[in-house]
């Protein structure tokens, strides 16, 4: 170990913590979809340096929450059409082989998707602000996807997952009552309990693609 491990994990600590609290701003709503990420400006109001909001900035182009342009630095994506289309059918495809893992699954895989459910019912009859509900709900699909094993999927879940929570937060005519979403979730965990996959793996197609629908309708212009 050199005298220099310790800084290198401090300066790692510290991009990680700006990294959170710019997700926290995206997917709180905060910062809309356009908005430039200006190094300096969130430097200053971090009082940290412009290397390490430059890192964090980084790491929000890659997980597609921003977007690097030529001549103009880094600004908040936007959700489109042709990317929500991409971002559901993809989700699509990993929650479906997720649900038909289920048998094969062990049981604190399985226990990971009831506890996901109980978190977010719990969630749904406190009266969770959004943002909690929307995290909580989005755990769900999570765990269905990690009923596969493995790792490089959930991360690649966890991707999907952050884009979708983006485009979620810039638009605010899909902020739905998630009463509903409690419900066909616990239907969709009975099928899977009573060892009905392919009718699982129907519900969670269903429930995707009606969430596609409602995107794209809110992305529409209102006439």
């Amino acid at each position: 170990m050199s005298q220099f491990d310790s800084l290198s994990l401090e300066v790692t600590s510290t991009v990680d913590r700006v990294v959170e609290e710019l997700r926290r701003a995206l997917f709180d709503g905060e910062l809309e979809a356009g908005t430039p990420l200006r190094e300096m400006a969130i430097a200053d109001s971090l009082g940290i340096s412009r290397s390490t909001v430059r890192e964090a900035l980084g790491v929000l182009v890659a997980e597609g929450l921003a977007v690097r342009l030529p001549n103009r630095g880094v600004q908040v994506a936007s959700p489109d059409p042709a990317s929500v289309r991409d971002l559901c059918r993809a989700r699509a495809v990993l929650e479906a082989a997720g649900v038909r893992g289920w048998p094969a699954a062990d049981e604190q895989q399985r226990d990971a998707v009831r506890r996901a459910l109980v978190d977010y019912t719990a969630a749904v009859h406190d009266g969770a602000s959004y943002q909690t509900l929307n995290e909580r709900h989005l755990a769900i699909h999570l765990s269905l996807v990690g009923l596969l094993g493995s790792p490089r999927l959930v991360a690649t879940a966890e991707t999907l997952s952050a884009e979708l929570r983006l485009a979620l937060a810039q638009i605010d005519r899909i902020r739905r009552n998630a009463h509903d979403q409690a419900g066909s979730h616990t239907h969709l965990l009975r099928l899977l309990e009573r060892g009905d996959v392919e009718a699982a793996a129907a519900e969670i197609g269903h429930h995707l693609e009606d969430a596609e629908v409602a995107i794209l309708a809110a992305l529409a212009p209102e006439s």
